[in-house]
């Protein structure tokens, strides 16, 4: 029973075309949010908007694999070739798809995102090191285990199918040859791609340096990649206090639906307000933590944001991530202009 109830509330309230590899619920005439059927391992979560001339996809995922995946996948939804693509920021799983669409269509992003590529050597830093070189080695070996202790068949079948996803991911992973945008903007890009106004706007810093918000003032739709997910999004690049101003600028666009690049869609910008109070209590804990010379590994399992569990209800218990910690830390130590 518990089962089927989960199944019914994780239904998507939008119609759905299923492929391989991604799911699309139509959000509105033209615009779907893709998710992974779990075939795969894809990474972020993306968005095709669809114009009577051209298409635009929003991040291209975690590998060459699940962006040629994607790319065959959209044949459900349209004929038309993608002529836009969009990175929302410069994170492996929003961006290690690119060299997929490279000379195909123009991959346009914040000017921050082509620096980061090309500069931060960014297969051998956070969060590309702990999330896919440490975890996912990790899994395969704890599949590995659960499988020679699994006695129920059907676990066990189901153990091996994540078990191959997963081994299926690592070798995927080789493949990868960062590819920056060849197109830029500093604070405004507007795009048509017939009958439909798509703009791209840098509201301020804040999950990272360069975070892109695809807006569709006619559909009143945002896409905020990891500017604003309906979880808890990764802070190793945050630039703390700012993020909390960019999302007050965020809420005052005029829109009614929420793409997140994790998560779910959503609606209440009151998600907004309660992402903003985790970030003003993460900062206060960790600087009263700092300032009695708490190591930033010791505050990441001290810090209580179980006040937010009802907006998040991924928090569990106290603690937070660590690579988040380490990085206000080294945002408080920062001289603030």
């Amino acid at each position: 029973m518990l089962t089927l109830i989960l199944a019914i509330l994780l239904q998507s309230p939008y119609p759905v075309t299923t492929g391989k590899a991604y799911k699309f619920e139509k959000i509105a005439d033209g615009v779907y949010y893709a998710t992974a059927t779990g075939s795969m391992v894809t990474g972020s979560n993306n968005v095709v908007i669809i114009g009577a001339r051209d298409v635009l996809v929003v991040d291209t995922g975690t590998s060459p694999a699940a962006a040629r995946a994607f790319v065959e996948d959209l044949k459900l939804l349209t004929p038309k070739p993608v002529r836009f693509v969009v990175n929302t920021h410069f994170h492996y799983d929003h961006t290690d798809g690119n060299q997929v669409y490279a000379g195909k269509a123009d991959i346009i992003a914040h000017e921050y995102v082509k620096d980061a590529i090309q500069n931060l050597n960014v297969l051998q830093r956070e969060p590309f090191k702990t999330s896919q070189l440490t975890n996912v080695p990790n899994r395969i070996e704890t599949l590995k285990k659960q499988i020679a202790e699994a006695k129920d068949a059907q676990a066990k079948d189901r153990l091996q199918q994540q078990l191959r996803v997963a081994q299926e991911g690592w070798e995927q992973l080789k493949e990868i040859k960062p590819t920056p945008p060849n197109v830029t903007y500093s604070k405004k890009k507007v795009l048509d791609l017939g009958g439909r106004e798509v703009q791209l706007l840098f509201l301020g810093r804040g999950h990272t340096n360069g975070d892109t918000v695809v807006f569709l003032p006619e559909e009143k739709i945002v896409c905020t990649g990891d500017l604003m997910e309906s979880q808890i999004a990764y802070m190793g690049d945050a630039q703390f206090d700012e993020w909390i101003t960019t999302l007050d600028a965020l809420k005052k666009l005029d829109f009614e639906t929420d793409l997140p690049g994790h998560g779910a869609p959503f609606k209440d910008k009151g998600l907004i307000t309660a992402f903003q109070g985790y970030l003003r209590d993460l900062i206060k804990q960790a600087s009263a933590l700092r300032a009695q010379k708490v190591s930033a590994e010791d505050a990441a399992k001290k810090v209580d944001l179980t006040a937010y569990k009802s907006a998040f209800p991924q928090i569990q218990g106290p603690g937070a991530d660590i690579r988040g910690v380490r990085r206000l830390y080294e945002y408080l130590d920062t001289p603030k202009k």
